[in-house]
């Protein structure tokens, strides 16, 4: 038999945010603390953490920032949930080299590294639950954001992959894939249109009930997720056709 996953949020009082400096990550990190959790925070801007009383810095490309997170878990005085928002991403139509390799150097080397120490922690401490925030846009190659689409998808293939070998090792760790479509933050602000913009106090309200209910994978919102869903089921060969 295996044992059961932990699917009772509201017993879970410890969280590691990464990635808490702003954006989704920063108001997940102050939902979870309204709600009664201690939560410790990472980022790389140490500065903008100042409404958290256990904080560190760091940088999720950096080689010691799986050892910088196991100093936090122990400042914290232990892990139940581990929620990774760390990431970027921007539109490169031109392709040039600097902005894939950042991409790929955080979003996929980064996430990697910090993904698999939490679930390496967990895995030694009884469990608990990583939550990732990956996107819509691992749905399908995206042609103006080769790298961020490309990194999305190993995101949701990568937590897929974890939660089967969680699984098969009998280890009480669950997963929750948070796919928003595009969100107001800092990260969207380069210029560029989106459209569907969606409120991000909203959808991190979205994603800490969908770890309540124990959700494997929630595309935000109901729009997001009827789009992916036609995305899903164009051709490949008019896929590539398409101009975005």
């Amino acid at each position: 038999m295996f044992p059961l996953i932990i699917h009772n949020f509201a017993a879970m009082k410890r969280a590691i945010v990464i990635g808490a400096s702003s954006g989704l990550g920063r108001e997940v990190a102050l939902l979870l603390k309204e709600r009664g959790w201690t939560v410790g925070v990472a980022a790389r801007r140490l500065e903008r953490l100042a409404d958290f009383e256990t904080a560190m810095q760091i940088d999720v490309t950096a080689a010691d920032a799986g050892q910088r997170l196991t100093t936090l878990i122990e400042r914290l005085g232990g892990m139940d949930l581990y929620f990774h928002a760390s990431g970027i991403g921007k539109q490169n139509r031109k392709l040039e080299e600097d902005i894939e390799l950042r991409t790929v150097e955080t979003n996929a080397l980064g996430f990697t590294r910090m993904v698999g120490t939490a679930y390496r922690y967990m895995a030694a401490h009884g469990g608990g639950r990583i939550a990732v925030i990956s996107s819509i846009a691992g749905t399908k190659g995206l042609g103006p954001a080769p790298s961020y689409s490309a990194t999305k998808a190993m995101q949701n293939t990568y937590i897929e992959a974890l939660e089967q070998q969680a699984r098969d090792r009998r280890l009480n760790i669950s997963f929750t894939d948070l796919r928003p479509g595009f969100v107001d933050t800092d990260l969207l602000n380069d210029g560029n249109r989106y459209p569907m913009l969606l409120d991000k106090r909203k959808v991190a309200l979205d994603m800490v009930r969908s770890m309540e209910k124990g959700r494997h994978v929630r595309v935000i919102d109901g729009r997001w997720r009827l789009l992916t869903w036609l995305w899903r089921h164009i051709p490949r060969w008019l896929w590539r056709r398409l101009r975005l």
